[in-house]
This record gives C-alpha cells, sequence and structure tokens, in this order.
C-alpha cells in the first residue's frame, strides 16, 4: 500500500513537471494567490471575459497540490454554510430566503457549468452526473434524514431536488451493509479531481494565463504579493489558499485547516461489483455525525474518505499527504463493513489533505473595491463545484460588472476568527471525540432518538444543519 505521495489521483494521472518559478518581480492587471480550483477558476474565466488582461497565478508547489488534488471528487451542489447564516447579510442586516435560495440554485446549476467547461476545452475527468446517496444505517440515522427531509420540504426543495428512498428502493441502486434507508440529490457528479485541476490547468495557461509554481507568496497587500524572487504588483490580489490559508501573516486564525484522509480499494472484480450495484456512479456519505464520503472510480475501484485525525496543533499541514496506519485501519473497517465484497481487492493507497473551515462553517467570497484585495474560500469540504461559482464571481467582482452572482449572500459575508491555541485543538479533538462516541452508541441502540453527545458538540462547534 502507497501512503502519502499527495494522493492516489495524482499518482494514477502522474505528477506533472514543474512549471518555470516566478523569474523576478513583475507587473500584472491581476494577480492571483493559489492554483487549486478557486484561483484557476477565477483566471480561466476573468481570460474568457477579458483575452487581454495579464493574469499571474502564484503557487507555492504545483497546481492541484492541495485539496483540488486530493478530495473525494464530488461536484456537489451542497450548499457550503447556513442557510439561516447566509439569510443575514452584511452587519446583521436580513437578506431572506430569497437570496439563499437563489444561491442553492446557482451551485445547482453550476454542477453544469463545470461539466460544460469539461466538454468544450477537452477535460476528460471521468465526470458522471449520477447525484449523491446519503444512507442511513441506524433507527437515529433514519430519524435524522428524515427531519432534513422535512427540512428541505419547508425550504421550498421538492423531489426534483432531494427524494427519500427507502431500502428496496435504495438497493435498487447500492447495496449498502446494514443501510436502511437513504436521500437521494440529484445534483452531484464524480470526477477524478486531479484531471480536473491537471486540465483546467492547462487551458488557463493556454489561454494566456502566467502560471509559476514553486513560488511561494510570503505577504500579501494591497497591490501587491511578495515572494522570495521579488513582488508581484497588480491593482487586484485575490487570496485563494483555502486549507494553506493559514501560513500566510494575519491570517492564523481565518480558515482552520481541517485534515481529511482517503483509501482507495484496489480494482473490484465483475462479481464484486454486481453483489454491489452502483451502476450510476452515485458519490455515496452517510448520516453519521464523525460521517464518510465515498465514489465508485472511473477504473472501478472504491475510494473512502474520512476525519482521520481531525487537526493537528498550530495549524500544522501534512507531510506529503502520509496519515497514520491507525486511519487507514480505521477506514479500512468502515469500508469493509459497508462492503465486505472490497476485502478482496485490499487497499492500495491511503492520502490526506487539507480543507478550510470558517469558524462559522460559512464559505465567503470577498472584494474590498478600496483596496482591491479580494478572496474566496472555507468551503468546508464541499469546494469542487463551489470554487467554480466563487471564481466566476471574484471575476465580475474584479471587473466591476454587476451580475446575478455579485450579489449572492456568501459575497461580503464574515465569519468569526478561531480560537487561539491550544482552544482551538481542544475543540476540535473534543468535538470529533464526542461524535465518535455519539456514533457507537447510536449503532448499538434501537432508539431513533440522537445521542446527546451530538446534540453537545452540534452547540459547541456551531456546525450548521
Amino acid at each position: 500500500m502507497r501512503n502519502g505521495k499527495v494522493s492516489y489521483w495524482w499518482q494514477a494521472r502522474g505528477v506533472p513537471p514543474r512549471r518555470p518559478s516566478l523569474p523576478g518581480g513583475t507587473d500584472a492587471d491581476v494577480c492571483i494567490v493559489g492554483a487549486g480550483y478557486t484561483g484557476l477558476w477565477t483566471a480561466y474565466y476573468l481570460k474568457q471575459a477579458d483575452p487581454g488582461l495579464r493574469v499571474i497565478v502564484l503557487e507555492q508547489d504545483f497546481a492541484g497540490f492541495g485539496a483540488s488534488g486530493r478530495n473525494g471528487g464530488w461536484v456537489t451542489a451542497g450548499l457550503p454554510g447556513s442557510r439561516s447564516r447566509y439569510a443575514l447579510s452584511i452587519s446583521g442586516h436580513p437578506r431572506g430566503r430569497d437570496g439563499v435560495r437563489e444561491l442553492e440554485q446557482q451551485l445547482r446549476e453550476t454542477v453544469d457549468e463545470v461539466a460544460r467547461v469539461c466538454a468544450v476545452e477537452g477535460i476528460d475527468a471521468g465526470l458522471v452526473k449520477g447525484g449523491t446517496l446519503t444512507v442511513a444505517t441506524s433507527a437515529a440515522q433514519d430519524a435524522r434524514l428524515r427531519q432534513r427531509l422535512e427540512h428541505e420540504r419547508s425550504w421550498g426543495d421538492g423531489p426534483g431536488i432531494v427524494r427519500y428512498l427507502n431500502k428496496a428502493e435504495l438497493d435498487a441502486r447500492l447495496r449498502v451493509t446494514g443501510a436502511v434507508s437513504a436521500l437521494y440529490y440529484p445534483d452531484c457528479a464524480r470526477v477524478q479531481p486531479a484531471d480536473l485541476v491537471a486540465g483546467l490547468a492547462e487551458v488557463v495557461t493556454r489561454s494566456g494565463v502566467l502560471l509559476y509554481e514553486a513560488t511561494r507568496v510570503t505577504s500579501i497587500s494591497a497591490g501587491r504579493a511578495r515572494t522570495p524572487a521579488g513582488d508581484v504588483r497588480a491593482p487586484y490580489i485575490l487570496r485563494c489558499t483555502e486549507g494553506f490559508t493559514a501560513g500566510l501573516p494575519g491570517q492564523h486564525r481565518t480558515l482552520l485547516p481541517m485534515n481529511s484522509s482517503m483509501i482507495i480499494t484496489g480494482p473490484l472484480s465483475d462479481a464484486a461489483w454486481k453483489s454491489i450495484g452502483w451502476d450510476g456512479c452515485e458519490t455515496l456519505d452517510d448520516e453519521a455525525h464523525a460521517y464518510i464520503y465515498a465514489q465508485r472510480t472511473a477504473d472501478g475501484r472504491v475510494a473512502l474518505g474520512g476525519r482521520g485525525i481531525p487537526y493537528r496543533y498550530g495549524s500544522r499541514l501534512d507531510h506529503d499527504g502520509m496519515i497514520a496506519p491507525s486511519t487507514v485501519a480505521q477506514l479500512g473497517r468502515i469500508l469493509r463493513r459497508m462492503f465486505p465484497v472490497t476485502a478482496e481487492a485490499g487497499i492500495d493507497h491511503a492520502w490526506c489533505g487539507v480543507l478550510g473551515v470558517p469558524r462559522d462553517w460559512c464559505a465567503t467570497v470577498m472584494m474590498d473595491p478600496r483596496t482591491g484585495l479580494g478572496w474566496a474560500g472555507g468551503y468546508t469540504g464541499q469546494g469542487v463545484a463551489a470554487a467554480n461559482l466563487a471564481g466566476r464571481t471574484l471575476a465580475d467582482l474584479v471587473r466591476g460588472v454587476p451580475s446575478p452572482l455579485t450579489t449572492l449572500p456568501w459575497v461580503g459575508h464574515r465569519s468569526p476568527r478561531w480560537e487561539p491555541e491550544p482552544a482551538r485543538w481542544a475543540g476540535v479533538h473534543g468535538l470529533y471525540a464526542l461524535y465518535r462516541t455519539a456514533d457507537r452508541l447510536e449503532a448499538a441502540s434501537r432508539s431513533s432518538r440522537t445521542s446527546l453527545l451530538a446534540r453537545a458538540g452540534d452547540l459547541i462547534s456551531g456546525i450548521p444543519h
């Protein structure tokens, strides 16, 4: 089994040769810091709108080194935040349900926009729009699914957006051992994430974007991104650094770099797939408090992820994606419990990465017209589609073009800062200890009531539901 080496996705594709580093100080119309999905989508739409713009992207490693090349491969319309919090705009003035509904509709359309760009630009990322299944494996989880469905209906989401599946309906799609029900959301697509980010990087460089890799940005200020090789001066500096944001001066408590770990099996046999089903290539998660996420890959494997070690003290990052053997074993047990037949294929690769989490769990798109400083991120793990929408929004904000995107409720949203250490570390680890204990108690009980431990964790964390 391989451990780390960024991710299976990159090892399957092949890590690309490094592009040149920034040769020295220079000027641009727009400088983007970070060559993940957000930065690259922003560059793409800026050049689509104005091919004459001089756009520079600075990346400290290589394009897609972070979460964009390590994630679970969900192009999901899931809202990266809280409906009730987004219903309040800047300074607490109510923006209302209509703004939130528009943001959700834009996210649903974004799934198709990503597919459209892949088709137009010839990006082969194994994209299949099969929707998402959230399964329940206990009475308490099933009760939460039904409550969630009621909540979705109260917001006007009909069967075309989400519907409840009983066990027989779920089994017709996918057979998960112990699953009793599911919610099905059609607006999600599976992708090979490294293929998507690598293809996007190739497209933007062909369009004339200057993408400099192995170029570390040491500070960002109005009109200037500073690097050891020299400064890039531009009227607009956009920070698109997601889980790596804490390493920038003044940003240590802006986004928490939450860790997420993944494993992937060897190729499954035809007989194994016949017993599992999964012909629709739906993405999969569960209603556990410490939930998992999974996909059937284009090359016939099961990729499954979960939290593992949730956070490293002082916002430290992983080393090349390596994860602890105990996390591999934990995820392997979950995988074999859900799909016993996967034991025959073994685990080929394990890796991890960080995602950006704001203190209120709500993503933000921001532009300060006075300074030209902008940023986007904090997707809490739902960023593959959201980054596309954020990139389009940043492009409109930079160009000063009023559009339906620039008035969405996540534009200008301000999240509070995270607590300092050691409170941050203790809080995150304590939270997931509560969630894992709650999951064990619920699995051992026939009660439909959510564990009080999980309710306490929700209150402490502020995680929206």
